[in-house]
């Protein structure tokens, strides 16, 4: 009798999506983020039980209630801490990381450096509204300085976190930087965070159109995106404008916008060439928007600003555990526990 094999059907956007009703506030762009990341999953060729969906507290932090995967929602500033040691006890699963400024650099800033530096193969989607949107409306690390709030009536006095320049800080080995009103970038950086071999840190601007709306505003709309975001690209100069007529050069280390108008004497050949490997450069770009010393109106910067490969924590701890069980054999957890310096207390 013979037997046929059915191969089993590609997977869809529509097999990532659950039954749970979507609890965010008409409008927000969490709605957007949760769409791009759903259109992109089929196409990684990873079955769904190898994926997994770690949150924290907060309003993008009911994500993995949408997707239809393996998640947790875990406790407030933790999920970076929860999802390392899941992904050193099951290397093989795509860990995903979803938090936002206040969940990630407030309470959870700690565990979000500490998960950069030892480079965990996990993907990080840092979802910066500026502003505590589930708590109601308080300022965040993240907000302006002389940000009006309910918590900061007189406006703020902090100075803000810069995310990309604290991911830098911390060593990390990847990342960019999108927004949710833009779903062609979003999906092709997400699919970049996967490809990369580390932890990959990618912040997306996210309006919340309750409690901050309109906060990136110039960097999404027709009207201005063109003038007010540049979209870097490896090995391509740093060009912009509505009709590509503008451009950033270095005038030694500091980044200035230049006329591409005919007639101008600048032409691509003297731009800024994107270098994802340079440090220094991928330094600079984090800093265009609030570093006082540039003079002059210079766009906000998007997309991955630099990446490194260096081994990953997990790969790291699965080799250092066969080696040692190769030397010294199955170790024993009551002898380790006593450890080498015990006593004994006589009556």
């Amino acid at each position: 009798m013979s037997t046929t094999t059915i191969p089993p059907q590609p997977l869809t956007a529509k097999d990532f999506t659950t039954d749970q009703e979507v609890r965010w506030c008409p409008g927000c762009g969490d709605y957007s983020i949760l769409k791009q990341v759903q259109t992109i999953m089929p196409g990684l060729g990873i079955p769904r039980e190898n994926i997994v969906i770690v949150s924290g507290i907060g309003c993008s932090s009911r994500f993995p209630y949408y997707m239809n995967t393996y998640g947790m929602h875990s406790i407030h500033g933790r999920a970076t801490a929860i999802a390392s040691g899941l992904k050193a006890t099951r290397p093989e699963l795509s860990v995903w990381i979803v938090t936002g400024d206040g969940d990630g650099l407030s309470i959870g800033g700690n565990h979000t450096i500490h998960l950069l530096r030892r480079n965990f193969d996990v993907n990080i989607m840092l979802f910066n509204n500026q502003i505590y949107g589930l708590t109601k409306g308080q300022y965040s690390p993240t907000s302006e300085t002389n940000k009006v709030t309910k918590s900061t009536p007189f406006g703020s006095i902090d100075h803000p976190f810069n995310p990309m320049a604290l991911a830098m800080g911390a060593d990390a080995t990847f990342i960019a930087r999108s927004m949710d009103r833009d779903p062609k970038h979003l999906q092709e950086m997400l699919k970049r965070s996967h490809a990369h071999k580390g932890a990959s840190f990618l912040e997306i601007y996210q309006n919340c159109n309750i409690f901050n709306d309109g906060a990136f505003e110039v960097f999404t709309e027709k009207s201005s995106k063109q003038d007010e975001a540049i979209f870097v690209e490896h090995g391509q100069p740093l060009i912009f404008g509505a009709q590509k007529n503008k451009g950033i050069r270095l005038n030694g280390h500091r980044p200035e916008v230049v006329s591409l108008e005919e007639g101008s004497g600048f032409s691509a050949s003297d731009l800024w060439i994107h270098d994802e490997n340079d440090f220094g450069k991928a330094q600079i770009l984090t800093r265009m928007f609030d570093d006082p010393r540039i003079e002059g109106h210079l766009p906000r910067p998007f997309g991955v600003f630099y990446q490194i490969f260096r081994p990953t924590y997990d790969d790291i701890m699965a080799q250092q555990l066969q080696e040692a069980t190769a030397k010294r054999g199955p170790g024993n957890l009551d002898k380790l526990i006593a450890g080498n310096e015990t006593w004994t207390i006589l009556a």
